[in-house]
């Protein structure tokens, strides 16, 4: 089997991805934008052939760069760099080469895109906020009349919370239509609640065959906006209602041999024409491995490996069932500019044997995420938030 694997290097945490690949008696070939001698030893001892190209935004340089791989090893089975950012050219390549799994630009576009995915929610019996696309001020004026304010806007295809507007009021909504978009909006009703993920891998029949719960009490949105400190949580154990929902919409989607992270908002209240406070509300699938250094934190939570799993699922290798633990991994995150009331000695002293791992992010994660995190294993909910004000108390 070949697999072409793009820009194996980044996030740093994907070359376990590759090592169980080769494990599992993959030829893993591998394409990126750093030069050989910056891999790590486990790459270079884990990748069948690499190949530097200097601008991976170049469709005909990769497209060469393809082709020479497939002349040399024979006809490629998978084209995955389970990245958001190359998710699309990765389907231009499997089409262009004939790729046999995966996903071609069309199927791939109606399920990135945040208006098309709703179907597929749907499909999955999950309630989604109510949405336009943005085209005329009068619609928009139309459907705060049905939704009331505020209400958020964001492009319709895209990952993350740059170019996001929470609109309050029909000044801010006017100023909001004055403004030249380069690209297709979606506009929603705004839900006061908090993240909660479905994430794992899909097999090759859409069944899931590792999951996890992860929660974001605080929105990304408001970490970049308001400049807060991020934490999150992740666990194999969760409610079954939710276990099934997002079985249901892996299903849906129609996800083979895949990653997901799968997001919904729970709402703190009430929202009248959508539900309770509590319910579940699908926000948006994202068809690849969480982002960051996240795959790592997940796989701190689990009695088997994420990335085992993943071979294990791309060769058809039968998957252990078994994969839920008490464990709960947690990244606490903070940012350089801030003056906080403890110190890494501090932190270490008092909650060392739970601290996996401590480092600084790459400068691409840090406006969403901040600077440094540490990753710590605890199997009580109290003991998590005790470390979380500990490490994010400023002075």
């Amino acid at each position: 089997m070949n697999f072409i694997f793009i820009s194996p290097n980044f996030p740093r945490t994907y070359q376990h991805f590759v090592s169980e690949l080769k494990n599992a008696g993959v030829n893993v070939l591998g394409i990126g934008d750093e030069p050989y001698v910056n891999l790590s030893d486990e790459l270079k001892s884990s990748l069948k052939e690499y190949c530097f190209v200097s601008d991976m935004n170049r469709v005909d340089w990769m497209i060469n760069t393809i082709n020479y791989l497939q002349n040399k090893y024979g006809p490629i089975d998978f084209i995955e760099s389970n990245n958001e950012y190359w998710l699309h050219n990765d389907a231009i390549y499997r089409e262009w080469f004939n790729v046999p799994n995966g996903l071609r630009p069309n199927e791939l576009a109606v399920r990135q895109a945040k208006s098309t995915m709703k179907k597929f929610f749907k499909r999955a019996g999950v309630k989604t906020a109510r949405y336009i696309l943005v085209s005329s001020l009068k619609k928009s004026l139309n459907f705060v009349k049905e939704v009331g304010y505020p209400v958020f806007a964001k492009p319709d295809s895209g990952v993350g919370a740059s170019d996001t507007f929470k609109i309050h009021n029909e000044k801010e909504l006017r100023h909001f239509h004055s403004l030249d978009l380069k690209e297709t909006y979606i506009m929603e009703e705004f839900l006061d609640g908090y993240i909660t993920s479905f994430d794992g891998i899909a097999d090759a029949r859409s069944k899931v065959a590792i999951c996890f719960n992860e929660t974001f009490p605080t929105p990304i949105a408001e970490v970049v906006s308001k400049n807060k400190d991020v934490y999150y949580y992740a666990k194999t154990k969760m409610d079954l209602d939710f276990y099934m929902m997002g079985t249901r919409v892996v299903k849906a989607f129609k996800l083979k041999q895949r990653c997901f992270h799968i997001e919904f908002f729970v709402l703190n209240k009430d929202k009248a024409g959508l539900g309770k406070k509590g319910d579940i509300i699908g926000l948006e699938a994202n068809l690849r491995s969480p982002g960051g250094n996240t795959s790592d934190l997940l796989n701190l939570t689990s009695n088997i490996s994420y990335y085992k799993t993943y071979a294990d699922v791309i060769v058809g290798n039968k998957i252990c069932p078994i994969f839920e633990s008490n464990r709960i991994a947690v990244s606490v995150n903070r940012k350089h500019e801030f003056d906080y009331l403890h110190n890494d000695k501090e932190i270490k002293q008092l909650f060392g044997e739970h601290i996996i791992e401590h480092d600084t992010y790459p400068e691409a994660f840090r406006a969403a995420m901040g600077d440094e995190y540490y990753f710590a294993v605890f199997t009580k909910d109290k003991d998590v938030k005790t470390f979380v004000k500990f490490v994010q108390e400023r002075k």
